[in-house]
């Protein structure tokens, strides 16, 4: 995907003004409410219509306002999820998901509605009215009905939230596995840094209408734990455990993890603040945490009362949040070896 965008709308006393080239599969739009993700969201589908400038995907002009171009938004065949589902209530739900792979024509279809059905679940509420689906299940209708209209983009604009924690963590392994499977490129729109991170690669950060950076996910996790109050967040990718006494017990790189929860089979994500975990100069003589991991230390970087201490352990990468006391105390720059000090408690299962 080729995705060329340059375009300026004026509304009211806010005024949208970006420029941007994308050939990333997942691409975030990020910022705080009324930075413009949601505008920039409706421009690109289609609602709405810029002041001037262009937007050309893979070669095809969308909009040119120099040379009088505006397809509609059924000629752009961008898909759109909005936070909301817009699911339409006289329809069961076989007959929302078939909504758009019918007006598809067969030459541009890519995916079969049994294949998608299968993928995000869906084989049991076929005959269900909309109306009696819960949130979860609404969006994941939503997501189908787009993937089988068959879009060479999608747009997501804040399609997680307003749904419970559960739900969110319920709905993210299904929107990666539709986009994996059939290898159509995101536009995901939040003010989620976490969402962000789940879906994403790359990410573009908008602030009053403007575009701030653009910078790879990670980077803009890490910069987060400066200025974030929720501080820096591993994501881990465990596989299935084995049962550890009371506790369970995971492989992670060349490394056994001790956790509380159980997960379950397959990949399981964790998240461990980088608060929870302590650094030693040595190993500790006695401790009630399960996770004592021999590290090196591979980066250290942040500013003022928080640093963070980028940790190679065996093969997996954490990242530690210090105070400046404890940098000097421990000696701890490029290369210090120190155990890292993880209660089984500390983390928490996405899915």
């Amino acid at each position: 995907m080729l995705f060329e965008v340059d375009v300026e709308k004026k509304i009211g006393d806010f005024s949208l003004q970006v420029a941007f080239d994308l050939s990333e599969k997942r691409c975030g739009i990020f910022g705080p409410s009324g930075s413009g993700k949601s505008t920039l969201m409706h421009i690109l589908a289609g609602l709405l219509k810029p002041d001037k400038g262009k937007i050309i995907l893979d070669g095809v002009p969308l909009f040119d306002q120099a040379n009088k171009i505006n397809l509609s938004p059924q000629e752009r065949r961008i898909g759109v999820v909005f936070q909301h589902a817009h699911l339409f209530p006289h329809m069961n739900v076989r007959r929302n998901l078939l909504y758009g792979w019918r007006r598809t024509p067969i030459q541009e279809r890519r995916s079969t509605p049994e294949t998608i059905i299968k993928v995000l679940n869906l084989e049991h509420l076929m005959e269900r009215g909309v109306n009696s689906l819960s949130g979860g299940e609404r969006q994941r209708v939503a997501l189908g009905r787009t993937v089988l209209s068959c879009p060479r983009l999608i747009l997501m604009d804040e399609p997680l939230t307003g749904l419970d924690q559960d739900l969110k963590f319920q709905i993210i392994p299904y929107l990666r596995n539709v986009l994996d499977q059939f290898e159509i490129p995101l536009l995901f729109i939040s003010h989620s840094l976490q969402e962000i991170r789940l879906m994403t690669d790359e990410v573009l950060v908008f602030e009053k209408g403007r575009l701030q950076q653009r910078l790879a996910v990670e980077d803009l996790a890490r910069r987060r734990l400066v200025s974030g109050s929720r501080g820096y967040a591993n994501l881990l990718h465990l596989p299935s455990p084995q049962a550890h006494g009371d506790l369970w017990s995971y492989r992670w790189g060349g490394t056994e993890l001790i956790l509380v929860d159980p997960g379950g089979g397959g990949d399981n994500l964790f998240e461990l603040g980088a608060r929870d975990i302590t650094l030693f100069k040595q190993h500790p003589v006695a401790t009630s945490a399960r996770n004592l991991l021999p590290c090196r230390v591979s980066d250290v970087f942040g500013d003022g009362n928080r640093i963070g201490v980028e940790l190679a352990c065996n093969g997996g990468h954490l990242i530690s949040q210090i105070v400046p006391e404890s940098v000097r105390e421990l000696d701890i720059r490029k290369g210090t070896e120190v155990v890292a000090v993880i209660k089984a408690s500390a983390f928490r299962r996405l899915y």
